[in-house]
């Protein structure tokens, strides 16, 4: 059995002595704590951040739009190309946008389509969320547990991918942490301790830039535990606490500017795409082909929020059995709701639950080492020997397959063995096998430990150093080289490659056709020219040129590779002219 009342792993000389004395070192003041958790994030968020691609399609779609922002001046509509993108509020846009134009100001080459700019407000919202993920723990958990809660969530999978992405959902996550915060405080609190001035404001902020980042979501993810909980203590009174008078004039003049703006120009229809087109689309239906039945993000939980789901998982039945203790009942009241609502809708993408993951971990910590806890549960037996091995396999199961899926990837795409990445994954293997024989052995708190760790070593060697190994997945960025390899800057058009990432590649200019005849009329149309030609449309093509001569026309290039989008391969042949 786990040995739950062993709060503290004994010293020595080894490197989990050495892991146990940087945890006691970050846990003396909160200063040191944030300054580890700030240097074991970027140990996990930067490997990859410039060189991983442009990432089909959503983020693409969000850089493209903050591209044309700069291109246009115009910081109140938003748009992809010609296409109004009214689906999510300005505030992302106008971060990556900033981000960019400070790149730019500072001399980067190319800074208008180097993704990492962009990707700047999410590396910043992921390291935010870590920190106000341990401010959050305070309010259940020691310094020293709310540490090692955060620790652990910071080095999930899908915070880690997030952090990597030009897209919203790290960001949420920040605001949805620091809202959540400033809710803990004041039902842990209530009718016993002040809230403090700066928990209000924590908490209305972040509320009024999730709502700038993505509408409603914040919103609801504070309000379905704020509803549970005034139902279980059968009265809402002690959410004025949190003064909301003050919180909606702060929260009015940080959004109502811009949604009268956009309310104005687009003349009401920024509000009918966003919520007819977009949200109640995912409620009513699959959108977008994401579709998948209830009972969904259970099965995929254990892999997109590793390392924290499986000590989770071994936890709940303890958090369960102590309910009625405020802590427990509010980080129940932070997961449960929210995740039932999920799995009950059609469109399912795993970032969903992001904004809950903080709660599972410092769920986690509380439920399996009871002395990081401020008041320790007292209810519910440790778990039994089958529990402990189920949760220890998925603790290796992870990584290991992750190792096996990339490499096995590497070979079957490009005939390539990702040697870079390996020494750091199979290390991660390895720790996380320690960590596993330590549930089954030793204390949680070390196996917990083992885990985080196991996670710093995983992401790099993923994320830095075997992803660039794999050219097949970098289709547009080896389409644009074939255009910067050009001796003239050429008009460029794709048949049937579509993806975000050209346009964000090639430029806004970019067009998209439908027939070789089309592709044809295109390259004849004079001046430097590129098309790049899918090869199921290459017969179709090549049957218009007996009908047309195109006058300097060749082959300039070819690019094979594999469309994670479509999940089939494709192969596509570049056609030039270029004047002499």
């Amino acid at each position: 059995m786990i040995d739950l009342d062993a709060g503290r792993i004994r010293r020595g000389g080894d490197a989990l002595g050495v892991l146990d004395m940087l945890l006691d070192i970050g846990a003396r003041s909160h200063a040191r704590a944030g300054a580890l958790l700030l240097a074991l994030s970027l140990a996990v968020f930067l490997p990859g951040l410039v060189s991983l691609q442009p990432m089909d399609r959503d983020e693409p779609r969000f850089a493209q739009a903050s591209k044309q922002m700069l291109e246009t001046g115009d910081l109140v509509d938003i748009r992809f190309q010609a296409e109004a993108r009214h689906k999510k509020p300005v505030g992302i846009y106008w971060a990556q946008a900033a981000a960019v134009a400070a790149g730019e100001a500072m001399g980067v080459a190319q800074a208008r389509t180097t993704i990492a700019l962009y990707r700047i407000p999410s590396l910043v919202g992921a390291l935010a969320a870590v920190l106000l993920s341990y401010w959050a723990g305070l309010a259940v958990l020691t310094r020293r547990g709310a540490l090692l809660a955060s620790a652990l969530f910071g080095t999930c999978l899908m915070l880690s991918a997030e952090a990597h992405l030009a897209k919203t959902d790290a960001l949420l996550a920040a605001c949805t942490t620091a809202a959540m915060g400033g809710l803990a405080r004041a039902w842990i609190w209530r009718g016993r301790r002040d809230l403090g001035h700066a928990a209000i404001l924590a908490f209305w902020v972040a509320m009024a830039l999730g709502i700038l980042v993505k509408g409603p979501m914040v919103p609801l993810f504070v309000g379905l535990p704020a509803l549970v909980l005034s139902w279980r203590d059968g009265s809402g009174r002690w959410l004025l606490a949190l003064r909301p008078a003050l919180g909606l004039g702060i929260t009015l003049s940080v959004v109502a500017p811009w949604f009268l703006a956009i309310a104005w120009k687009s003349g009401g229809a920024f509000f009918g795409a966003s919520v007819g087109q977009d949200m109640l689309a995912k409620v009513g239906g699959a959108a977008e082909k994401h579709g998948a039945p209830p009972g969904t993000y259970l099965l995929v939980f254990f892999a997109t929020f590793w390392p924290a789901a499986p000590f989770a998982a071994l936890g709940l039945p303890r958090a369960l059995a102590n309910r009625r203790a405020d802590a427990a009942a509010f980080l129940l009241a932070w997961i449960v709701p929210a995740w039932l609502l999920f799995e009950a809708v059609p469109t399912k993408l795993p970032h969903y639950l992001l904004p809950l993951v903080p709660a599972v971990a410092i769920l986690a910590v509380a439920a399996l080492v009871p002395a990081a806890a401020l008041e320790p549960w007292q209810r519910g037996t440790p778990p039994g020997r089958l529990r402990q091995a189920l949760a220890a396999i998925l603790v290796v199961l992870i990584p290991a397959g992750i190792l096996a899926g990339l490499v096995g990837t590497a070979w079957h795409l490009d005939r390539v063995v990702p040697w870079a990445g390996l020494p750091l994954m199979t290390a991660a293997c390895l720790v996380a096998l320690l960590s596993a024989l330590a549930l089954m052995r030793e204390t949680a708190e070390r196996a917990l430990i083992l885990a985080v760790a196991a996670s710093v070593l995983l992401l790099p060697g993923v994320l830095g150093l075997t992803q660039p190994a794999i050219a097949s997945l970098k289709v547009s960025p080896r389409l644009a080289a074939i255009r910067d390899g050009l001796p003239c800057r050429p008009k460029v058009a794709s048949l049937g490659y579509r993806e975000p990432s050209l346009v964000f590649l090639i430029g806004t200019d970019l067009t998209m056709l439908n027939t070789g005849a089309e592709a044809r009329d295109f390259l004849n149309a004079g001046g430097c020219r590129l098309v790049f030609v899918e090869d199921r449309y290459g017969p179709e093509f090549e049957a218009t040129k007996v009908q047309a001569k195109i006058v300097g026309q060749v082959i300039v290039g070819q690019v094979s590779g594999f469309n994670l989008n479509s999940g089939r391969r494709v192969d596509l042949s570049a056609y030039g002219v270029v004047p002499r």
